[in-house]
């Protein structure tokens, strides 16, 4: 039972639908079930979504195509919503054989399933990156954010070396309740955006850049060390991350 269908259960006790003794029946029910189902090579969370407002998320690095499948499987079997991130196309074959329905987001790499009621974030979040090169992390953040329930408004292509570009979305920039900023290079980004508005800034260092860049590390060290306020800052390539951290705002 999800944190959705308990709430919809309790207002037809409200409303009289339902009689107490059959909802009570049914809550217990829940209850008995496992916190968690264990599949061998892993112990799939089935309770997460009521203790944090979403499913477990698969990460497809290190698992099989039939591993990602199979804990695939028993998520979407909970009648809850699917995401794998880092996803290659053989694990999305083998997915798709259980789960037939499932999308397949190239530039992500993610793999995608919408099902279930998924509550509503407040506003808009807006996600900005410097460069194209950057857009893979900032599809994996978008389709994040949009399978959590978020409505998303991509900026591309607005780095420092070409300042205007971003200045001349203002009122975009300012339309957001939350701000992913995605950098590769010096990622000099996230700190231009804070310095122009109000809400929380998620910055996202990428691994894209020249030699010194070091892998992103440079990017990363540049954005924790912001002069503006309200910057966070996730892992290098961290998509999936800033997403989560901004839904959770949003649902605030």
């Amino acid at each position: 039972m999800t944190s959705v269908e308990l709430q919809k259960l309790l207002d037809s006790v409200r409303a009289g639908a339902i009689d107490p003794a059959t909802a009570s029946g049914r809550i217990v029910e829940a209850m008995r079930a496992a916190p968690f189902e264990d599949l061998g090579f892993a112990r799939v969370d089935t309770h997460r979504e009521l203790r944090q407002g979403f499913p477990e998320v698969i990460l497809g690095i290190g698992k099989t195509p039939a591993q990602i499948a199979a804990i695939a499987s028993r998520i979407v079997a909970r009648g809850h919503p699917l995401l794998v991130t880092r996803a290659q196309p053989d694990a999305y074959d083998a997915v798709r054989e259980v789960v037939p329905d499932a999308t397949y987001h190239v530039e992500a790499r993610a793999i995608t399933l919408v099902q279930g009621e998924i509550p509503r974030g407040r506003g808009t979040i807006l996600i900005a990156c410097a460069g194209t090169s950057d857009r893979p992390v900032v599809e994996e953040a978008a389709v994040t954010a949009e399978l959590m329930g978020n409505t998303v408004d991509r900026l591309c292509d607005v780095g420092v070396a070409g300042i205007h570009r971003l200045l001349s979305e203002q009122s975009r920039i300012q339309s957001a309740r939350v701000i992913i900023v995605v950098a590769g290079m010096e990622g000099a980004l996230p700190s231009v955006v804070a310095g122009l508005v109000k809400v929380p800034v998620i910055a996202v260092p990428t691994s894209v850049g020249y030699g010194a860049s070091f892998g992103g590390v440079a990017a990363l060290l540049g954005m924790l060390n912001s002069c503006a306020d309200g910057v966070a800052v996730v892992n290098i390539d961290n998509g999936y991350g800033a997403a989560a951290m901004a839904s959770l705002i949003n649902h605030l």
